[in-house]
């Protein structure tokens, strides 16, 4: 087989929760662990940082890989889903995954399968894939981020350096539960016997089943947000957000500077701080030059897309995945604070979720280009726009993505703003 050969293969002949939704998902690790066992144990053989939650696991998931790198660490980095090409959830020190590794290690499989007589979803093999990887070409650590919940996640078989847990919010409610602790009870699955956790964001309604879990597994527990305080920020003149941090009520990182300028990266970089003094407490030689450097340059280091990432200026296009009511309400927010003169919003979301939860947190007083990506898990663009007249969201349906983007072009004049958004698989057309 050839690469796109080999990619058809992992997309038609294995269950897909990016494409299919629910119905790709498995609530077992039994496969898991038989990939493991038949790989002779790959991730054993290397580092870990473990990273779940609701919003901003990727995010934190690159972070932490970038300041790895500048520490000179040869970094491995998993996470899920890509947006324009699969390699994209296997890095190491910011490189994708070769081609020519991806059609070699598949062909191998499906030979050795013969008799294996695995029946592994894709993120199943994917995660397999990953950590062979890693470990054939000998990386120092790798930064693990959760696909989906965390008990059951098919990377909640490393022993981790941290875990981390960014936030809580509802989504995926049909297989994770429909309330923010039942949630949090799933992503409290990575926390492992003696391995310290941090948790990003201190909310009540599931600080205690953290903390439960904790004390279960003989674990410390940090909150991260209750040490490491964000000010403010300000963007400065080369486009990075400077950032002003306190811990305990003194300041650190002065003159911080972040490429990734999405306000809610602040929510995200207590948890990053706090992973850091914790690796350095354990021996990682990580100094605070390697901090700047990296969160200056994630982007660069680590080959992050899609958050608050401009592509375009005059009319000024920004793009974001954030999807769920807590990455929509983050995404609301900047566009409130930016300026410009009139809104332009192309919105597209999937058909397994309540999309009324989200659109009733939009601004009204935008024009609304309503679409439907290019997967079978879309909602149709012209049920969406009914739903969303609901709402007092008045706009029109296309058939494409890149339709829906070239109109909103020749609508907008250079001082409007046309904003990307509600689902990741919308962006990924755009990019």
């Amino acid at each position: 087989m050839n690469y796109s050969e080999t990619i058809e293969f992992l997309y038609t002949r294995l269950p897909m929760f990016q494409r299919k939704g629910p119905a790709a998902y498995k609530n077992s690790l039994e496969n898991t662990f038989r990939l493991d066992t038949l790989y002779k144990h790959p991730h054993k053989k290397f580092k870990t940082i473990h990273i779940a939650g609701t919003n901003g696991k990727g995010s934190v998931s690159h972070m932490l890989a970038a300041v790895l790198q500048s520490a000179g660490y040869k970094t491995g980095l998993y996470t899920s889903p890509h947006l324009k090409d699969f390699r994209e959830r296997i890095r190491i020190n910011g490189e994708m995954i070769p081609e020519q590794t991806v059609v070699d290690w598949v062909g191998e499989f499906i030979e050795k399968n013969k008799s294996w007589k695995v029946e592994p979803s894709f993120f199943e093999l994917t995660v397999a894939m990953a950590f062979d990887h890693f470990a054939t070409e000998q990386v120092d650590i790798a930064i693990v981020e959760v696909g989906l919940g965390g008990r059951l996640d098919s990377t909640n078989i490393i022993l981790p350096e941290v875990s981390v847990i960014t936030n809580i919010g509802l989504d995926h409610t049909n297989l994770l539960g429909n309330t923010l602790p039942a949630i949090a009870a799933e992503k409290a699955g990575i926390i492992k016997n003696s391995v310290p956790v941090v948790v990003g964001t201190t909310q009540k309604e599931t600080a205690g089943v953290f903390i439960k879990r904790a004390e279960e597994k003989a674990t410390t527990i940090y909150f991260a947000d209750a040490e490491y305080v964000i000010n403010y920020s300000m963007l400065g003149t080369d486009g990075k957000q400077i950032v002003s941090t306190e811990r305990q009520g003194k300041p650190v990182y002065a003159g911080l500077k972040l490429d990734l300028t999405g306000l809610y990266q602040l929510k995200n970089l207590p948890a990053v701080f706090k992973t850091i003094e914790l690796l350095t407490n354990k021996g990682w030689n990580i100094k605070e030059h390697d901090v700047y450097t990296g969160l200056q340059s994630v982007v660069e280091k680590t080959g992050l897309l899609g958050r608050w990432q401009v592509i375009g200026n005059n009319p000024l296009i920004v793009c974001d995945t954030g999807h769920n009511e807590d990455g929509i309400k983050a995404n609301v927010k900047q566009i409130e604070s930016t300026a410009f003169k009139n809104l332009h919003f192309i919105f597209g979301t999937v058909a397994d979720k309540n999309p009324e939860s989200v659109l009733k947190l939009l601004p009204k007083s935008a024009t609304y280009y309503f679409v439907a990506a290019n997967i079978e898990r879309a909602m149709d663009a012209g049920v969406l726009r009914e739903t969303a007249l609901k709402f007092g969201l008045v706009g029109v349906a296309f058939n494409t993505v890149a339709e829906a983007l070239q109109t909103a072009r020749n609508n907008a004049g250079k001082n409007d703003f046309i904003f990307v958004g509600g689902s990741t698989f919308v962006v990924a057309e755009i990019i």
